[in-house]
């Protein structure tokens, strides 16, 4: 209930002006604490110290450049510690954490009556990191939608942003700017769209609309690449960016503190100036973020004390040793998610460009099995569907076409129907039924879930190809591959709007690499052929006009559209297996002195974090 309450006072707040203003924005379970900001051994914040955690792999899907860059992890290092945007969030838990406030900008904007305008004033005082050490201005901002618009840099959420005037024929190269932002001197920015978008706020406080000075930006011209010398505006920079010669680009180097294969290591931003930014109280002097492929190791260091927190899944045991250990207890936390872990199945490539093989798929998966191999119900419920109940606010909890009972038997029928069941005998027999691909991460829970998913695929009669790898998201993002099926993602919403989550089958959304719509649901044959995919790519489904359609409403009816949608997209199209609504888990060590969720990304709210150094090892 305590969820349901929660997004209820979201939604009210968005729906009341929707067409003017937005609202802004990803894991609550049975043992939600819904801790704030403060110790967990009862001090208080201090400033100083470094705050250190560490990961399995980083998993960029854009280099860390934020243009391109869409992993949930990399959002909340942006939003907190690098990246400030004309609006942005407090960095809280719970509602507060989803609402958008002024960040860059002096306040939410001017917005015309029509919804079609949004005129911005920038604040005095905020300047760039070094090496670049100047005021941010309007064109800066600018800039950032011209890197967007570039289809070479791959803005893998650069679909929120065509609601702009010009947009379109800038990043077709027809035109030299983008004709719907103006910028009349460097603190004012207006923008003109070419219909009213209800969360154009919130697509504002994304990183990619972040600014980035050209003099810098323009060096890197591939996808990913400025990823190692990003820029920053906010309380924190790159360790080493101070050295970083930028007086031609031939004389720029990486950072010292960005080594994608090791480590990323922040420190203060000398240029910052706190009384220009209300939401940042910025404690800790550092943060280093390592990779160690060893998960458990990881989880062994932080209850030694040698780290302070993590960017991974704590398996089974961990979960169960803090969550019954009376000295560990307050060292867990474990808040709303917003979103939904999924298999999903790719629409071109059989044996899942049947129908019927896909609906089978969700009867006879063992999703208990799954929830349990990520440590149980303290890691979410059971998912029965595309959004997660949160995000409509409790009214589909209920909502499970799928189900438990006589699973097997209706899979078995369901079977029957398929042109892969040659026989009708409610087993996939065909010859594409063998070795069917399936991509998979190396580490836990990802290698938990195959003996569960491998088992439930075999009763239907589909012998899975399994294949781990360490960086799976760049395999399964990539079209061109033809990737079958896959457990590797997870989808945590951009924003508080269930539209967040359409974008995952809407046609436009789809890109050769950097590819999020996994199950290509909307594909055409034009489309196909422009970026080189195979498979079945005549007649697939789609859900384009159902999108656009939700997205012109407000309020109940904009809710009621895309509850609807969840439904169609899980009854009659079905590209996924949802599996788990989850909830965010964080295990901290002991000499964490603050703590406090990003309700927006979904992270820590590394903002906010704080770390006493004499109980550091």
């Amino acid at each position: 209930m305590k969820r349901r309450r929660l997004l209820a006072l979201v939604l009210a707040a968005c729906s009341l002006a929707l067409v003017a203003v937005a609202c802004g924005g990803g894991d609550d379970g049975p043992s939600a604490s819904g801790d704030t900001t403060g110790d967990s051994s009862g001090g208080k914040p201090t400033k100083g110290g470094t705050y250190r955690i560490s990961t399995t792999q980083f998993n960029h899907t854009g280099g860390f450049d934020p243009t391109g860059e869409y992993l949930g992890t990399d959002l909340g290092l942006y939003s907190n510690l690098l990246v400030r945007t004309l609006v942005g969030y407090e960095h809280k838990s719970g509602a507060d954490g989803n609402k958008v406030v002024p960040d860059l900008a002096t306040d939410m904007g001017e917005v015309s009556e029509d919804g079609l305008t949004y005129t911005f004033t920038l604040k005095d005082g905020v300047k760039f990191s070094p090496p670049v050490n100047r005021e941010v201005t309007s064109k800066d901002v600018v800039y950032a939608f011209e890197r967007i618009g570039t289809e070479a840099l791959v803005a893998q959420y650069g679909f929120y942003y065509t609601v702009i005037k010009g947009m379109a024929e800038f990043t077709a190269g027809d035109a030299k700017t983008i004709s719907g932002i103006e910028t009349p001197d460097d603190k004012t920015i207006k923008f003109t769209l070419t219909k009213p978008t209800g969360d154009f706020l919130f697509r504002l406080s994304m990183p990619a609309a972040g600014p980035i000075p050209e003099e810098v930006g323009k060096c890197f011209t591939k996808a990913g690449e400025y990823g190692r010398n990003v820029i920053s505006s906010g309380p924190y920079m790159f360790e080493g960016s101070d050295k970083v010669d930028i007086s031609s680009c031939e004389t720029i180097k990486p950072a010292k503190g960005n080594d994608p294969t090791r480590r990323m290591m922040f420190v203060r931003n000398p240029n910052y100036d706190p009384s220009t930014d209300g939401t940042r109280p910025s404690y800790m002097d550092a943060l280093e973020y390592t990779i160690n492929t060893n998960p458990n190791d990881i989880f062994n260091k932080i209850e030694a004390g040698e780290l302070e927190g993590e960017e991974e899944s704590p398996p089974p045991r961990v979960l169960r040793e803090y969550s019954t250990t009376s000295e560990l207890k307050d060292r867990i936390h474990t808040e709303a998610g917003d979103r939904t872990w999924y298999i999903t199945m790719n629409l071109t490539q059989p044996p899942f460009d049947d129908l019927h093989v896909r609906k089978a798929a969700n009867l006879i998966m063992d999703k208990a099995g799954l929830q349990r191999a990520w440590g149980g119900p303290i890691r979410g419920d059971i998912a029965e569907h595309i959004v997660p109940n949160t995000m409509f606010n409790g009214d589909l909890d209920d909502y499970a076409p799928y189900g438990t009972e006589n699973g097997a038997a209706k899979a078995a029928e369901e079977m029957k129907l398929s042109k892969y069941d040659t026989n009708q005998d409610g087993k996939c027999d065909a010859p594409e039924c063998s070795g069917v691909l399936f991509v998979n991460r190396n580490v836990p829970p990802w290698t938990d879930m195959e003996p569960v998913i491998e088992q439930s695929f075999a009763k239907l009669g589909i012998e899975l190809n399994t294949r781990e790898f360490e960086d799976a998201y760049p395999i399964i993002q990539d079209a061109t591959r033809n990737v079958p099926l896959s457990a590797v993602p997870g989808w945590g919403k951009d924003y508080a709007d269930a539209s967040t989550f359409m974008v995952l089958f809407d046609s436009r959304s789809i890109l050769p690499q950097g590819n999020v719509n996994y199950s290509l649901t909307g594909l055409t044959p034009a489309l196909a052929k422009k970026y080189k995919i195979s498979g079945t790519v005549a007649n697939l489904p789609s859900v384009d006009a159902d999108i656009d359609e939700c997205n012109k409403l407000l309020d109940d009816e904009r809710l009621t559209c895309w509850e609807e949608l969840d439904k169609k997209l899980t009854e009659e199209i079905v590209p996924w297996i949802p599996y788990l609504d989850a909830t965010n888990v964080d295990i901290l060590g002991p000499a964490v002195t603050g703590y406090e969720y990003d309700q927006f990304s979904g992270t820590p709210a590394y903002s906010r974090v704080a770390v006493d150094p004499s109980k550091q090892k």
